[in-house]
């Protein structure tokens, strides 16, 4: 073994480590993984210290400005979404984004010899890198498919496993046909400006969340990706929402310079503590909640006090706004504690900010409970569908419920789905 060898399997298992003790190691088989496949070449650009940061690493730089056309994701966020899809040794695995080939080779590792894994990529010089690196490292079993990515990949059909490695907005028909019963989708989806790993399960006929993480991830592009909305209320402040949401972006000019109304919840998180399934819930319960976003000049001129600069849930309701809002403790406090709380504008914006507090409030009484998410294919009456907040895409429909529902799932017979071409 050289000793650019040895110092990148001394780096690799430095990573491994620090994301076992960081809790985001929840098995053997992907800590073996992650231990075995060379991950600085599939990154050969980048040094052996970056390769085994835990950070993601930008393989194809994107427009000036902005995104990366494609990127390694951070170890972390593989290691939690490798832990949601749980591919079994046989399992035959579709990936949708090939990046660098790295993520195929540790589902190769996961699924064996005896399983199968397909990893599909748009663009052509993607997947050739991909395909390259995939074979200099043992792993030429792994089929490489240069394509659309909402089409799957019917060849090497059903699929026990599909993960999803680029954020769609919408779930493609596709992949719900070449998903086997009872198999597991593991997808970045973005509904409500916010984007989470979700773990759906196949039952039914449809795709029932069983559980959910917050990440973010490149946008996936082609047919039905392009759902997202955004427009400008103000000088530096944004809001994000999707398409089937009345939004209307004039009716809220001016209504952060009119006076605010802040509401404290009494709740309280510390530093580093994460806030995200406040934002899960409101998109359960408020069918105007959206990505509220600031510039600092904005915050700094006092125009809005959002809690997080660029991501902060909000809620619109006509022409009038609530977002959330939180506050330091003071200078002589015993413990660091930040109070969550919302501020609204507008004639209504005063029962907004109560709304959100009520969603802070049901957070903090179990911060751990995950919300009900099912998917369905699009078309499916509203009478037949789960109860709950209902986001129409343009191949499915997303119910969200704010809390965990008793019983079973309704059939959705083949006869009753809108046939959709994959």
């Amino acid at each position: 073994m050289t000793t650019t060898d040895t110092q990148a399997e001394d780096l690799r298992n430095s990573l491994i480590d620090h994301i076992r003790e960081a809790g985001h190691l929840h098995s053997s088989s992907i800590e073996r993984a992650l231990r075995t496949v060379p991950r600085h070449l599939f990154v050969p650009e980048a040094t052996l210290q970056e390769a085994y940061a835990n950070k993601a690493i930008t393989t194809k730089p994107g427009p000036e400005g902005g995104r990366p056309a494609s990127c390694a994701s951070q170890p972390t966020v593989v290691a939690m979404m490798l832990g949601q899809l749980d591919a079994r040794p046989g399992d035959r695995v579709l990936e949708i984004g090939a990046g660098t080939g790295y993520n195929a080779a540790l589902l190769a590792e996961l699924v064996g010899a005896s399983g199968e894994v397909t990893t599909v990529d748009i663009a052509p010089d993607v997947s050739r890198q991909a395909q390259l690196a995939l074979e200099a490292t043992g792993y030429g079993r792994v089929h490489v498919v240069t394509g659309d990515g909402v089409r799957g990949a019917p060849e090497h059909a059903p699929y026990q496993r599909i993960i999803v490695t680029v954020g769609p907005w919408d779930l493609p028909p596709a992949w719900l046909h070449q998903l086997a019963p009872g198999g597991r989708l593991v997808v970045p989806l973005h509904w409500r400006g916010q984007a989470r790993s979700v773990a759906f399960v196949h039952e039914n006929g449809v795709l029932q969340a069983r559980d959910s993480q917050l990440c973010g991830f490149i946008p996936m592009i082609g047919e039905g990706q392009d759902g997202e909305r955004t427009g400008r209320i103000a000088e530096g402040v944004a809001l994000y929402w999707d398409r089937d949401q009345p939004i209307d972006v004039e009716a809220l000019q001016g209504v952060l310079e009119e006076p605010g109304t802040t509401v404290w919840s009494g709740a309280s998180v510390v530093p580093n503590e994460s806030t995200d399934r406040i934002w899960l819930r409101l998109t359960g319960t408020e069918p105007g909640t959206c990505r509220f976003a600031a510039a600092p000049d904005a915050i700094n001129s006092d125009l809005c006090s959002p809690a997080f600069a660029y991501r902060s849930p909000g809620v619109v309701e006509g022409d009038s706004l609530a977002y959330l809002t939180l506050r330091g403790p003071e200078p002589d406090a015993v413990e660091r504690r930040w109070e969550l709380g919302a501020i609204g504008h507008g004639p209504a914006g005063a029962q907004l900010a109560e709304r959100v507090c009520d969603q802070i409030r049901a957070w903090d009484r179990d911060r751990t409970e995950q919300p009900v998410i099912t998917a369905y294919l699009a078309g499916v009456p509203l009478g037949e569908l789960a109860g709950g907040q209902v986001m129409d895409k343009q191949f499915t429909r997303l119910v969200v419920a704010p809390h965990t529902r008793c019983g079973s799932l309704p059939m959705i017979t083949a006869g009753r789905r809108t046939r959709m071409r994959s």
